[in-house]
Order: structure tokens, then sequence, then C-alpha cells
């Protein structure tokens, strides 16, 4: 990157996060082309005749090559795909221009027009070099003529194409993310020099227009709502905070009764080299004040070396992900949802302190090592118990585990891409594989810590683009625990008492249904996009989707854990699903009123456990495309 420019709101997350889809990389020789989380089937696909009527209207000479002009439009509507045209050389079959226009009917939300043009350097048989990529996008909230909405618009010209001058190995492991984008700005004269292609009129007045719209009083509510929605925080500029979560002001559990929190982080701009960020939380039942308070500073920009900690004493749901990594301000939404099903009162009292140094030796890979130390207790004792046999206790049972724990952690990320070179930094795509490699060793004596023990977790989830048939999304988690530990270090099937889907969990299960030291879970998830609706005639005009998911868990739990924990079994049966292995299944319906998803959850089996639930509901609100 030689020179950057930036003009208007570079500062506002929510926009970022918006703008950051118009950057998609595609090629349109490929069998589908991906824009805002959907396939595109491309009119070059080799389905494209299941999809698409062609018809031969023209041809010519372009750049001395023959070439014949394709027209393309689809057969069927809502389905995702193009209208337009395309020239394409009679010898070599390459394009030489395409145009790509996503038709109305097409099942995306927000997005009113997607309007795409290519041109190509035919150079011989086996070389087609893109010259010029032109990208327009229309967001709006529905799709009539008459609605206002945003335009997106990226033009990007190619030149000077070298060929067979093979690099240093380091140019390719090096990070694509500039270290410092305030050394590469560059002033007028570097743009008159160094642009392809002049801007028009209209993109001139770009940086006029920008100034302009933040004095629009209109416009600045607008700005400011969707920022909230976006975010989850109200931005508070002269002060450089945010404020929120405002999804988290409000809540209710069985401990605490209704509570309110409110909490706060420092954001001077999205490459901040520090963040601190901290609440506190008041519970109208129990009539106490929780809090949280954590840091993160980067070090060394080249390394990513990173020194983060903190503080966190609340109620907490625990057991509602088997593989987690140790964020202090973490907090599930089981904590505090307002409705659930059965009795939700196996909460924890949880008082969590953190040190951590991670480091990124090579792109998407990063390695932390840390120590944690926590005290946990029941925030409910007559109705859940953590209690535990402690010979050294005078009444030979504890009620409260005191542990420190060291971590090492290693989390490969193959493909994903970021912007930011902050402490933190934002994700650009959401293809990428995730591989997590985590070691905890717990040691007695350290701050008169209970338990000596290791445990192992390994996960990996793989989402899987299945071009015309939608988005398969697959985690495998696997965890052994080596020593023995009470039940409030244990590893808790993960299970859902709240009306919200939560990918990883298990709906049917009660918390701590199912508890063990030795497991193996997968989850697949399927959303088809709307397939099959958009070819029901009195369903297509309703853009649903479709998904369809399975998930299973087997583990185990040892005779010398269960004896440790005897005393809280009375409250807390403690079972593992070692007969054979626990599965669920469900059906969804997405893109309800285009914020709305509902899954239906069956249980497999294990239907004779006490108080099972064999069906249940859940639903997400979301803004998606």
């Amino acid at each position: 990157v030689l020179g950057n420019k930036n003009s208007g709101f570079e500062n506002n997350q929510a926009i970022i996060a918006f703008v950051k889809d118009l950057y998609q990389e595609y090629d349109v020789y490929n069998n589908y082309l991906k824009f805002f989380d959907k396939s595109f089937t491309s009119p070059l696909s080799k389905t494209g005749v299941d999809v698409y009527n062609y018809a031969l209207r023209d041809s010519a000479f372009i750049d001395n090559k023959w070439c014949y002009n394709i027209v393309y439009y689809p057969r069927r509507k809502n389905e995702l795909t193009f209208k337009g045209d395309f020239w394409v050389n009679d010898s070599t079959w390459a394009i030489k221009n395409i145009n790509l226009q996503v038709t109305k009917s097409a099942n995306i939300n927000w997005v009113k027009e997607i309007y795409i043009e290519q041109d190509f350097d035919v150079v011989n048989d086996s070389v087609f070099l893109l010259k010029r990529d032109y990208m327009l996008s229309d967001f709006s909230f529905n799709k009539k003529e008459e609605s206002k909405g945003l335009y997106g618009k990226r033009t990007t010209v190619y030149d000077n194409y070298e060929f067979n001058k093979p690099k240093p190995k380091e140019a390719y492991r090096k990070d694509r993310n500039p270290l410092d984008v305030t050394q590469i700005i560059k002033d007028d004269e570097f743009w008159q020099k160094n642009r392809l292609e002049s801007l028009n009129k209209d993109e001139q007045g770009i940086y006029k227009l920008l100034d302009t719209l933040k004095t629009v009083p209109k416009f600045k509510t607008y700005y400011n709502l969707v920022s909230i929605l976006g975010s989850g925080y109200v931005e508070v500029d002269k002060w450089n905070l945010d404020l929120g979560s405002v999804y988290d002001f409000f809540g209710y559990n069985n401990a605490e009764g209704a509570r309110v929190r409110l909490g706060a982080r420092t954001y001077f701009g999205q490459n901040d080299l520090w963040r601190i960020e901290g609440y506190t939380a008041y519970g109208f039942k129990d009539h106490k004040f929780k809090h949280g308070l954590a840091g993160k500073m980067l070090i060394d920009k080249n390394s990513r070396l990173i020194i983060s900690g903190g503080n966190r004493r609340d109620i907490e749901q625990l057991g509602v992900s088997l593989t987690a990594t140790n964020d202090v301000l973490g907090r599930s939404i089981a904590s505090s949802s307002l409705l659930t099903v059965g009795a939700n009162n196996r909460l924890t009292n949880i008082n969590l302190s953190a040190l951590n140094f991670e480091i990124e030796p090579l792109t998407n890979l990063k390695l932390s090592v840390g120590g944690t130390f926590r005290t946990l207790s029941s925030a409910l004792p007559g109705d859940f118990s953590l209690d535990y046999v402690d010979p050294e206790s005078p009444t030979g049972v504890s009620s409260e585990i005191r542990q420190f724990d060291f971590n090492a952690l290693l989390l490969y990320t193959p493909g994903k891409k970021t912007i930011g070179f902050g402490v933190e930094r934002r994700d650009v795509n959401d293809t990428y594989s995730t591989i997590l490699l985590n070691y905890t060793k717990g040691t007695k004596g350290v701050l008169d810590s209970d338990f000596d023990y290791s445990k192992l977790q390994f996960s990996y989830s793989q989402p899987w683009q299945l071009g015309g048939f939608g988005r398969l999304l697959s985690t495998v988690e696997l965890g052994k625990t080596f020593g023995e530990v009470p039940l409030g270090l244990l590893s808790v099937v993960p299970g859902n008492q709240t009306f919200f889907s939560n990918y990883g969990t298990f709906p049917n299960l009660d918390f701590y249904e199912f508890v063990t030291d030795t497991y193996a879970a997968v989850h697949l998830q399927h959303n088809f996009n709307g397939r099959f609706f958009s070819r029901i005639p009195f369903l297509r005009k309703f853009n649903l989707r479709e998904l369809v998911a399975i998930r299973g868990v087997w583990g185990d739990l040892s005779d010398e854990n269960i004896a440790l924990s005897a005393p809280a079994t009375v409250n807390t049966p403690l079972m593992a699903p070692s007969e054979k292995v626990y599965y669920e299944y469900s059906f969804g319906i997405g893109n309800i009123f285009k914020v709305f998803r509902l899954d239906f959850n069956f249980r497999g089996n294990y239907l004779e456990n006490p108080d099972a639930r064999k069906f249940g509901v859940t639903g997400t609100f979301g803004f998606v495309f």
C-alpha cells in the first residue's frame, strides 16, 4: 500500500462494519460469487444453465479479438441470481467484459441493488488480466423505487502487472495490514500523479457532502440510531467513551431478581493501542453491587504482543460452553435472561482475576499464556450446591472453591482477514476455519488453591459455502480433565433454558443436566438460504429461509469425581451421557420480517431423565443480509 486517504466517518464502528462488505473478493469464473453472506450463482457457472436463460445478441471485434455478446437472465424469481450480459472471445472463451445486476426479487435484505462491471485484457489462451472492477450497492430498508437509502461504490483499476519475479518467503508470510496507516496518508499531489482513473464531478463532491451531512439534524438522528443498534454502544465523542452495551442494561435471574448494569469503554478510534472497559451492576433482590474491569494494551505492532488483565465479581450461569477462552468480562445471555424454561437456579458467585500475554508470530496464528485466580460458590445454596468432600474442613465439606490456573492457548484461523492495526481488529470475512487448542494446569497451594489437575481441550469450527445449497457450519469439540476435581471445575454439557437460539448449546437440556470430565461433541447447522421456499408460489414473496441442525455429545465421568462432589448431588445429579450419544435435531425458519428466526428443537434420547424436555422453541433477532 503506497497511499491512503480517508474522509467522513472513519471512526464510526457501525459504518465501518457495514461498509466492509463492499470489499469482498470475488472471481466471476467461480461457480458462485459471495456477497453479503449469500452465494449468488455466476452466469459463467457450470450449473448456470439450471438457473439462467442465455441468448446470443451480437458479435464484434474488441481489441482485435472476435467476441460474442451473450445476454442472460434468471429462469425463476427469488433465487440468488443476476441479470446482464458479457462479451466472450471466440477462441479462448475468455471474458472481455461482463456486467452483473442482482435481480430485485433475490432473497437478500437491506440491499436494493448490486451492480458489477469488469473489464479484462485477454493476453493469450491462459492469461486473462483484470483491468477494471466496478461495484455499486444500493442499501435501503425496502426495495421500492422511491425508498431512500445509501449508495456504496467501489472502483478498482489495475496496472503494471509483473510476473515471474519471485520474492523472498518472508514477503508472503507478512501480514497485509499496514502497521500504521498515518504513515501512508498522502496529499493531493500524490493522487493527481498516481490515480489511474480521474474522479468524476459527483465523486469529487463526496468530501464536501460528508462534511455537510454531519450538520443535518435528521441525518444525525438516523446515524446515531443505526450506530447504537449496530455496535450496542452510545458514542460520546467529547469524552472518548462508549457507553453500553445497551443490550445488557436490564436483566433478571433467580438470585438477583431484576438487575441493571451500566458499562463504558474507552474509544479514541478504531486503531487504539490500548482500551479499558468496565461495568457495575446492581441486583434488586440480593441488594448487592457487582463489577468488572478489564484492560488491554498492544506492546509491539509487528508481533502483536498484547498484555491484558482484569477482575470481575458477579453472579454467572456457568456451563454454557465447553471450550471458551478466559474473557474477564464475558457473560452469557443465560445469566440474565428475562424468561427461562424451568427453574433457572443453578447460578454461581464468581470472583475472577486474570493476567494474560498473547503474541501473533505468524499471520492468523495466535499464542497466549496467562494465569487466572477464581473463587466459586453457589449463589443459591438452598437450590444449587457446589459442595465437595474436604478432609481439611472441620465439617468434612467445603462450599467454596479457590483455584489458580495456568493457561496456554493456541488459536489458528487460516484465511481470516482483518482491518485495523490497534489492540482490537475487525474481521472482514467469516469464511475461515478456527482451530483451538487449550491447556489448563491447576496447582494446589498456589494462593491457597484447592486442586491439582490438568485439562486439555480442542475445538475445530469450519463454515462450508455449498454454493446454491447454502451454508453449513460445523464444530467438533474434544476435552479431557486429568485429576480429581469437584463439580465447579468439571466440563458441563452446555444446556439452554432461555428462549434464545444459541449455536454450540443444547436447547433441550437443562443447565448441569449432564456433567463430564471427558467429552466429545459435534454441532452441524445448515442454512439453505431459501432455496426450497423460493420454489413454493405462496411462500416465495416472504423470502423465508430454511435451516436444519443436528448436534450430539458423548461424555464420561469418573467414580472418583462423583465421590468428590457427593454433597452436591442432592440438588444436581451427576450424570454423563456415557451409555449412548445424546443428540438433538431442529428445524428453523429464518428471515421472518427480515429480523427474526424461529427454531423448533427436538430431543432425540435420554427422555427418561427427570423433567426431560422433549420439545422446545427458541428464536433470535438479528440484522442479516
